[in-house]
């Protein structure tokens, strides 16, 4: 069964503000979270244009200098921070690959981790 597993509380994350999660070997975060008129988006670090490709260019620094868009900023390319659609550069039309976040009535954000299946739930 697969599990949710918990990356903060809501009242970490600034509105208009994104923030990565789930270092790797790399030292790149695997998934950031966006939040955006307070609601929360959660993307895979991956730029569609280039398979694997981070696209912040420091820590958590996912949006443009506007903060109206995601920016991979090793190809320019911009998405839409709630739909991941990108809408200009090298990937156009292509999204990035959601993550699935739920909120407890705690406020603890989660995401739907794939990779962590438990036998009991």
């Amino acid at each position: 069964m697969n599990k949710f597993s918990p990356l903060c509380h809501v009242d970490d994350l600034e509105n208009d503000c994104t923030k990565g999660f789930l270092e790797n070997e790399n030292g790149q975060d695997a998934i950031f979270i966006v939040k955006k008129n307070g609601e929360l988006y959660g993307w895979k670090n991956a730029c569609p244009h280039v398979q694997g490709a981070p696209m912040a260019w420091r820590k958590d620094q996912y949006l443009n200098t506007q903060k109206t868009h995601l920016t991979c900023f090793a190809h320019g390319a911009l998405f839409d921070p709630t739909t991941g659609l990108c809408i200009q550069g090298p990937c156009l039309g292509k999204t990035l690959e959601k993550v699935e976040l739920f909120v407890s009535s705690e406020g603890i954000v989660s995401f739907l981790d794939l990779n962590n299946k438990n036998k009991e739930s």
